[in-house]
């Protein structure tokens, strides 16, 4: 498994314009943190973009499934919805999904996973209330206050299990993968500063 820097060796209390007293709305992260923390990411995601997992040195969760994750989804290859998608009148994608939600980074080539997700009705699991809007929306206003473009999308996989529990093993396969910033199994890796006002 690939050795990451925790929390408290990322992000030094210097480095954030930050006070418990100041509302979420008024912390600001510059240019650079939010680089340098993408840049973190980046190394670690490009690498399976582009030669899928077989490199990777880390365990398995799940051996059940480990075979079929030698040549993972490469989410690149599924077309990219607004995250608005759910408001169309008609649906794109129905039933049991894997879902990938992502930044392509402006001016680069580069993509970022954010959340990967399971849903048993691909339709409607992004109407109402999820904790990973929340963390967009905080991300989003961030890269604003920094003067960061960015390009949210969301991108479904529908061939995957129809049953809970074996679509669920391969969402954490798939997590511990990819190591996405605002699943909770993996925040503290990437020391994610968009998640940790939002409860």
């Amino acid at each position: 498994m690939i050795k990451f820097e925790r929390q408290h060796n990322l992000f030094k209390k210097s480095d954030l314009n930050f006070s418990e007293n100041i509302p979420l709305q008024d912390i600001f992260i510059n240019q650079k943190i939010i680089k340098e923390w993408q840049e973190k990411i980046i190394s670690h995601q490009s690498i399976i973009f582009k030669y899928g997992n077989k490199n990777i040195n880390q365990y398995s969760l799940f051996e059940s499934i480990s075979e079929e994750l030698n040549e993972p989804i490469n989410p690149l290859k599924l077309t990219p919805l607004p995250l608005s998608f759910w408001r169309w009148p008609k649906a794109m994608h129905e039933g049991p999904a894997v879902y990938f939600v992502m930044d392509k980074i402006i001016d680069s080539d580069e993509n970022i996973i954010l959340y990967i997700g399971e849903t048993i009705s691909a339709e409607k699991r992004w109407k109402g209330e999820h904790d990973c809007k929340n963390y967009l929306s905080s991300y989003s206003d961030y890269l604003q206050k920094a003067n960061i473009s960015t390009n949210l999308n969301i991108r479904f996989w529908l061939d995957v299990p129809i049953k809970t529990k074996e679509r669920r093993k391969l969402e954490q396969q798939l997590i511990q993968t990819w190591l996405p910033p605002f699943n909770k199994e993996t925040r503290e890796i990437w020391s994610t500063p968009f998640t940790s006002q939002i409860s």
